[in-house]
């Protein structure tokens, strides 16, 4: 399955942009949303991922939002690995009430650590109440592509609960072959040039690349 990930910015563009779609991604860290505006998108009847990315909003309004695109609908919510434990922890407590699944997730924007220790983060991602855990890193070499693609050979991934994939243009083999490795699903953008990281593939890109292999 193919998860569009939209930027929220202006809501009635993005419901636009949701017409169709079994999945997508929603990223609020750069929106100005009120509680109707993210009622409106997260009581939809389509699966949403709802993200918040740290950075941009304070941590107050941050959770805020997480904790309202729960309340209103979200099928996933997607949180930093790295985000303090009493953030985690409201925000999970809330997802398991609501039947929300829970991504916990780790980015590394310059480069891949090695395998053992994306292992160790997996193990800690399922630890602290993860129902998928996903590994996001830049790629600079084919070493790289090796280790990420090493964490598919976990127990996790066969049940669908592992999403590893790499950053950058070389990091582009990873977003194909995640869905044939055991992700439940991969990362796209709407269209060409609406990317929300680097090495994303478009939507109907990525789909034509997969009905390929898939046969």
């Amino acid at each position: 399955m193919i998860c569009v990930s939209l930027e929220v910015s202006n809501v009635s563009d993005s419901l636009k942009k949701l017409k169709g779609l079994d999945l997508a991604e929603l990223r609020l860290d750069k929106a100005s949303l009120t509680g109707a505006e993210i009622k409106q998108l997260f009581s939809l009847p389509l699966d949403l991922i709802v993200t918040c990315r740290p950075g941009f909003l304070s941590e107050e309004d941050r959770k805020q939002y997480l904790l309202e695109a729960i309340c209103y609908g979200a099928k996933y919510v997607d949180l930093e690995i790295e985000s303090p434990v009493a953030f985690k922890q409201d925000i999970i407590s809330l997802a398991r009430n609501k039947g929300c699944l829970v991504i916990l997730s780790y980015h590394n924007y310059q480069e891949t650590p090695p395998a053992i220790e994306l292992n160790r983060t997996v193990r800690k991602c399922f630890q602290e109440g993860a129902d998928i855990a996903k590994i996001a890193c830049q790629v600079n070499s084919g070493q790289d592509i090796i280790s990420l693609f090493s964490l598919y050979g976990l127990e996790e991934a066969a049940a669908g609960k592992i999403i590893s994939l790499g950053m950058g243009q070389k990091g582009k083999i990873t977003r194909v072959a995640a869905p044939l490795l055991g992700a439940p699903f991969a990362y796209a953008s709407f269209k060409p040039g609406s990317e929300t990281a680097e090495g994303q593939l478009d939507r109907k890109s990525l789909k034509t690349i997969l009905k390929y292999f898939e046969g």
